[in-house]
């Protein structure tokens, strides 16, 4: 299977080296795009310099901070012109542990969509306050009793989808930003009637989840 890992980035010069690094430990067969918003500490450039050394590793830049629910989006059609199997969503900043990447990949196997979950047994968030968790709980509770959606991490933002799955659910209307980005793009796929599957990680309180 032919996989690309999308990492949105914005002033993350000194996590990218050692995260591509890693991913490659785990799954050195797999493509990294870079989508970076103009970051002034220069990890656009330095995206561009590995790229030339590495033909695994892709950038993309954009005039500035454009969002991260455009970010995957972006990548997610670079994804399907480039004629990808499945593509991920990735934080840059260590949140997503790559060492997870190879259960993705089993997982994929026999699902549409993998998201990576908090809420599911072997699942955590060990440094999360009891507000975060109250916060990020709450709004998983009220998008699936809302939604109807049988996803227990519906904010996740570690995930893969089949190539299908991006062709089918209209990329060009998405809209939402943030953890509403996610709900939404699940809320999609399961309403074109792909499988979802979870796999449980461990996040760490670092980035952008919610």
């Amino acid at each position: 299977m032919k996989t690309l890992i999308i990492i949105p980035t914005y002033n993350e010069y000194e996590n990218l080296p050692p995260l591509l690094e890693a991913i490659f430990s785990y799954v050195p067969q797999t493509d990294i795009l870079i989508v970076d918003d103009n970051s002034p500490d220069g990890t656009g450039e330095l995206a561009d310099k590995i790229a030339l050394t590495d033909k695994r590793v892709h950038a993309i830049h954009r005039t500035g901070k454009l969002g991260l629910g455009t970010a995957y989006v972006t990548g997610f059609k670079y994804a399907l012109a480039h004629d990808y199997d499945a593509a991920f969503e990735m934080d840059a900043d260590f949140s997503h542990d790559p060492q997870y990447l190879p259960n993705f990949l089993t997982a994929i196997e026999d699902a549409d969509l993998v998201i990576g979950s908090r809420y599911i047994p072997g699942g955590a968030t060990p440094n999360w306050s009891i507000l975060r968790r109250f916060i990020s709980g709450g709004g998983n509770i009220f998008a699936r009793l809302v939604l109807g959606m049988p996803i227990r991490d519906c904010t996740a933002g570690y995930r893969c989808y089949r190539r299908e799955v991006l062709e089918r659910i209209d990329l060009e209307t998405v809209e939402s930003q943030g953890y509403g980005f996610q709900v939404e793009l699940a809320y999609r796929v399961m309403k074109q009637g792909f499988r979802i599957v979870e796999t449980p990680i461990v996040l760490w309180n670092v980035g952008w989840e919610n």
